[in-house]
């Protein structure tokens, strides 16, 4: 064993309580109440990153903090960025959760709490890493930077203006993010693209306050009514979305890509079994990898109307409302995305009722070109001697809005390497983290950052 491995073994214990800490603390980005929480959460980090010796900031914005760290540059040698974020959703339903979501519970080998897997948890394996490749004050042979915000399931506006502003700064190499899922237990993966997202808020008016269902219904437009029928019309019985122009610029799968997810090792009935549906449905001609990694699609994430107490309340609401989003692959552009879809609504809104239409955030797709990629075969390398099998390469659903801005603004090559599962329950209740992905995490981390310092090949590489 070697003395990186002994040190993650001894401090294994250390490191799973250092998590539990920083989980406890609620840094729900999207909630005002939670200000105070989040700036904590970051100052706790800031703290830890002081602890190991690194250079370190809490960086002040409009919004929430950054983090900031840095081992000592090394002349000649590449530059690693790592991103992730503290902030996580917010818990509701509370419920539905089976333990408090602020207070990490361990059971059935797994840590249970808000954030335990997006991102605490998984950022985390990243920093205990460097720790232990820095025990004892070793110089590391290349650099790591880190770059952790507070902002991101809110939209990254803070970071996104800090980026601009400091290209020099956070200029690197390559962007790590641990943001995402293995294909499955012991079996590592390496996501070379992931979707974009545009994020909106329709919100309808109709009479100026509730009314009696029995002595208006009939005769004048239900809010609610209205609603429902303009977001079934966004998208049709064989799932394609009716936006227009929504499709002309979506990057098609290739078909090395058809024939390298038809070969991965995936169980639909399985899949589906487990988080509680009976079959995919969804765009014709796709499977239902195709569908989640590579193809656009349209979803309603929340809806507001009327009574929701228990019983029976016969109103017609004044107000109706609904948050949806579109997943976006690359090449599609976030603005014209929204654009168009604002359109869209205004011109089949029935009269009625009066129209406001917000848009959130949004950002674009990115896909990584696996062969020209310069820190892959290190990764590689790494998952291998970890896991025991060669990672499968995949693309993720999910948007992470900042990253491909990152990559575009440093000019840097992406790196996604996810120690989730997905039925991690990230953004529902019962959340949660294996303590075996997450040990394994910090031990396949710090053995990137070996394979890293010696590989000849990425310094030939990175000098040509």
């Amino acid at each position: 064993m070697s003395p990186i491995e002994e040190y993650l073994q001894s401090n294994a214990r250390r490191f799973q309580e250092l998590l539990f800490e920083w989980l406890r603390i609620p840094s729900v980005s999207a909630i005002p109440e939670c200000k105070g929480d989040v700036h904590r959460a970051g100052q706790w980090l800031q703290d830890y990153f002081t602890s190991l010796g690194l250079t370190s900031e809490l960086i002040r914005t409009e919004g929430h903090p950054l983090v900031y760290a840095e081992t000592p540059p090394v002349s000649g040698a590449p530059v690693v960025l790592v991103y992730g974020h503290y902030d996580v959703q917010p818990a509701d339903p509370l419920e539905r959760w089976d333990t408090p979501p602020f207070e990490p519970t361990e059971r059935d080998g797994n840590i249970y709490a808000r954030g335990a897997s997006d991102d605490k948890g998984q950022l985390l394996t990243h920093v205990f890493a460097a720790e232990a490749c820095m025990q004892g004050g070793k110089r590391l042979p290349f650099q790591i930077k880190f770059i952790i915000e507070g902002e991101e399931e809110v939209g990254s506006a803070s970071l996104s203006k800090y980026l601009k502003e400091n290209r020099k700064k956070l200029a690197a190499n390559c962007v790590l993010v641990s943001d995402g899922c293995m294909f499955g237990p012991a079996q590592p993966a390496i996501t070379y693209g992931l979707r974009g997202i545009v994020a909106m808020e329709m919100t309808l008016r109709g009479p100026s306050r509730d009314l009696h269902s029995g002595v208006f219904g009939g005769a004048v437009m239900n809010p609610a009514v209205a609603l429902t029928r303009m977001l079934a019309a966004a998208i049709d019985e064989n799932g394609k979305i009716r936006i227009p122009d929504f499709y002309k610029d979506v990057l098609p799968i290739t078909e090395s890509e058809h024939t390298q997810f038809s070969m991965l090792p995936f169980n639909e009935e399985q899949f589906f079994e487990k988080i509680g549906v009976a079959k995919s449905v969804g765009e014709k001609g796709f499977t239902s990898l195709e569908r989640r990694w590579s193809r656009p699609s349209f979803d309603i994430n929340g809806l507001t109307s009327g009574y929701q107490g228990e019983g029976s309340k016969t109103v017609i609401p004044s107000v109706a409302s609904a948050k949806f989003t579109f997943r976006l692959v690359p090449n599609q552009n976030p603005a014209e995305i929204a654009a168009n879809a604002k359109t869209f609504f205004e011109s089949i809104k029935p009269e009625g009722v009066s129209i406001e239409i917000k848009y959130e955030h949004g950002a674009a797709g990115m896909v990584v070109d696996i062969d020209e990629s310069k820190f892959i075969p290190p990764a590689a390398a790494a998952l291998e001697q970890t896991f025991g099998r060669p990672p499968v390469f995949t693309r993720e659903g999910g948007s992470i809005p900042i990253v491909a801005e990152l990559s575009q603004v440093l000019k840097a090559e992406t790196l996604l390497i996810g120690w989730g599962q997905d039925d991690d329950n990230a953004h529902s209740p019962n959340e949660k983290f294996s303590i075996g992905a997450f040990r394994d995490g910090i031990l396949a981390s710090a053995r990137f950052w070996a394979e890293v310092g010696r590989s000849a090949a990425v310094n030939e590489r990175l000098r040509t």
